[in-house]
């Protein structure tokens, strides 16, 4: 039976034990102890090595059970055959945490060395942290149980990284910087604390205003959502992800597998939790570095105020790119700055002071916005001109930065030669938001707001839906006793029934003869398709017949299919060819779920047809979704426009669109045996008219439970 402990102990430990400490300075076991004692650590430290001796003043006690006080956090830097035994004397010892430092597990194939060391940790009521990691460092208690360089500096962002050495080199990195840290967490293998753990702590300490997670893999996606959708509504979040590439992508049957690409789902779905997704280490760091500082805007519209009017275009641009709304009341921004600038100059925003604006010409136009209530934030550009003393700039843009702070946001960018980037340097050194490049300054605005706009958003739940999960298993089960693993036109047919979803009429037809009935009690026209478990993609085989109007167009398709099919594949087991109601037309769309192997349950929606592969115009959710993560899904796609209606045409029925997606979303996350649930297409109607539901997919594990043959 596991027990629970406390994370609050790992970040807070009263005592650390470090497991494999040494006096060889070109050890590991040395660096850590050195870290601890240098960073002023003022618990218990025990150092333990059979050698015994002492350490920086510190007593090795040759084994664990001859340290005389408890022990909160063990810190195990030993060979990986010795790993286990110092985690069962951890157990007599009572505790608490392990930060196994050590490689050489599931990274390397050691799988089973790992499972068994955190089976027999939580058993005695510990908890993991790692094995293949650098440690841990923790504002909390002044604790640096890394290996890292040291030097790591208290302040208000916590970083947890997947990545070892890009773990170390940030220690580095934060330093130069002048980031200071809440907390600085290796996770590694991630055999048993997750970021999901960490968040959980992180979300509650005080210290820390801003979340930064570097992750190349994820574990248990979907409690990690459920922890990231909860975390975002009090602080901000930033993750930098490794692996874009469509190598990662997910093969399966199913379009929704083919278009799930590991990158676009996790995109998705960090956008759907309102975590900030850098490109790069460094723009992480920089919107860390400034959403830490600086105080959430109180309105949506910010000024920019320039000395060049094309660096101020440059700006607008970038505001457009990051999302950056501008004031655009003109009366207001006369008033404002007419009073500030040469006469000459332009009050529109950007407020251009012009390239002969003084110092006191910026002083006066940032004290004049951070006075104007409409005006919630501002971006200040200096461009270096013959006129311009640069050498009083730096005194005035310290003073300003002073006034606004706690009061608005204000970022600065600042454009010359070397004696502006000096300035620039000495700024960022006292840690002033001050940018070489525009983009670079609009973009930590851009996700100061949103996040704020996260931070703002009303709370919506996860919209549930009555299914009857009995008929489900129903289906399901016949489908396996025919040692399928998808379901047939008629049966698929069947669970969008129960889901409620509108259909065209359909009837299976086994022969000519049935085929010509079904058509004529359906009523022309009518399409024809294949029924195969053997042919999923019934185009591709030529098993789709479309607009038949009489009796000798259907005998015509019925054949053509036949052949085509038997062509297609030769040993295809065939029911018969499906004969469905002609709809009319509409826009026509895909939207599926499936189980994916990172988020479990999510949904997918795009513009539909045969070209969809090609135009990949798709958009995920975490599933299960609210009304308004629905929406949003579908918004988020490029064709969206086409479902608002172009060139005369109405609007497009999109509630109902929504209503698909969340009854698809439902079934695959209390259905989890559906491995995919696609609709291509979905024809969607004019508001108030509605969708139809026209192809359907199912894929499902042939065994109860997930367990295949």
């Amino acid at each position: 039976m596991e027990k629970k402990t406390n994370i609050e102990y790992l970040f807070k430990p009263r005592s650390v034990a470090v497991i494999g400490a040494s006096q060889n300075k070109a050890k590991i076991g040395y660096r850590i102890v050195e870290n601890i004692v240098s960073h002023g650590y003022q618990g218990a430290i025990y150092p333990v090595n059979p050698k015994g001796g002492n350490v920086l003043g510190n007593k090795i006690y040759p084994e664990l059970s001859q340290i005389p006080g408890e022990v909160d956090l063990a810190v195990i830097a030993i060979p990986a055959r010795f790993v286990f035994d110092a985690v069962k004397d951890c157990a007599e010892k009572g505790v608490k945490h392990l930060v196994i430092i050590t490689s050489g597990f599931s990274e390397v194939g050691n799988t089973k060395e790992e499972n068994k060391i955190v089976q027999f940790a939580r058993e005695h009521g510990m908890r993991v942290l790692g094995p293949n990691i650098f440690g841990i460092y923790s504002s909390a208690v002044s604790l640096d149980a890394t290996f890292g360089p040291g030097g790591i500096l208290p302040g208000h962002v916590a970083i947890v990284t997947q990545s070892g050495a890009l773990g170390i080199a940030m220690i580095g990195k934060t330093t130069a910087e002048l980031l200071g840290l809440s907390a600085l967490v290796s996770v590694g293998n991630k055999s048993d604390i997750d970021e999901s753990d960490l968040l959980e702590y992180l979300a509650k300490d005080d210290a820390t205003k801003v979340i930064l997670l570097y992750i190349e893999g994820v574990k248990q996606g979907d409690r990690l959502v459920e922890m990231l959708k909860q975390v975002t509504r009090k602080k901000h979040v930033i993750v930098v992800k490794a692996g874009r590439s469509k190598r990662g992508a997910m093969a399966a049957a199913s379009h929704t597998g083919s278009l799930a690409g590991t990158d676009e789902i996790f995109d998705s779905v960090m956008r759907q939790c309102g975590v900030l997704r850098a490109e790069s280490v460094q723009e992480a760091f920089d919107w860390a570095r400034f959403l830490a500082d600086s105080p959430l805007p109180k309105g949506r519209e910010a000024v920019i105020i320039t000395n060049g009017g094309g660096i101020g275009v440059m700006t607008t641009d970038a505001c457009e790119k990051y999302g950056v709304d501008l004031y655009d009341d003109q009366k207001t921004l006369k008033e404002t700055f007419s009073k500030v600038m040469p006469d000459f100059g332009s009050s529109k925003n950007p407020v251009d002071l012009t390239g002969q604006a003084t110092v006191q010409d910026y002083e006066r136009a940032m004290e004049a916005a951070l006075a104007n209530d409409e005006m919630h934030a501002v971006l200040s550009l200096y461009c270096e001109t013959a006129l311009f003393d640069a050498e009083e700039l730096a005194p005035v843009l310290k003073k300003e930065y002073r006034r606004y702070r706690g009061k608005k946001p204000i970022v600065l960018s600042l454009f010359g030669g070397a004696t502006v980037e000096s300035i620039t340097r000495e700024l960022r050194n006292e840690g002033i938001p001050v940018f070489s490049d525009v983009y670079d300054a609009v973009s930590c605005l851009g996700a100061l707001y949103r996040s704020w706009r996260n931070l703002n958003a009303p709370v919506e739940s996860a919209e549930k839906v009555e299914i009857d999960t009995g008929a489900v298993e129903t289906i399901l089960d016949r489908a396996r006793a025919e040692k399928r693993r998808s379901l047939l036109a008629n049966e698929a047919r069947g669970m969008a029934e129960i889901l409620g979803l509108d259909t065209p009429q359909a009837l299976l037809a086994t022969n000519l003869d049935e085929a010509v009935q079904a058509a004529k009690q359906i009523g022309y026209p009518v399409v024809m398709k294949i029924v195969s478990k053997d042919i999923i993609h019934k185009s591709d085989a030529g098993g789709v017949a479309l607009d038949l109007v009489n009796k000798e167009e259907v005998v015509d398709a019925y054949q053509a299919i036949m052949r085509s099919c038997r062509s297609y594949k030769k040993d295809a087991v065939i029911q018969g060819v499906e004969v469905v109601e002609m709809v009319r037309p509409g826009v026509e769309t895909i939207i599926g779920a499936r189980q994916d192997g990172s988020f479990g349950p999510i949904v997918m929606f795009g513009l539909g047809g045969i070209y969809v592969e090609v135009m990949k115009d798709v958009s995920f959710r975490a599933a299960p979704i609210s009304h308004k993560e629905a929406n949003d899904m579908i918004a988020g796609i490029r064709s969206y426009p086409l479902l608002l209606g172009v060139r005369g045409e109405k609007r497009k029925d999109i509630d109902a669109i929504a209503k698909v997606a969340i009854k698809l979303g439902n079934l695959v996350e209390r259905c989890r045996d559906i491995t995919d649930i696609e609709i291509n297409p979905l024809i969607v109607y004019d508001h108030g008219k509605g969708v139809k539901a026209v192809d359907i997919r199912v894929l499902f594990r042939n065994l109860k439970g997930g367990e295949q043959r």
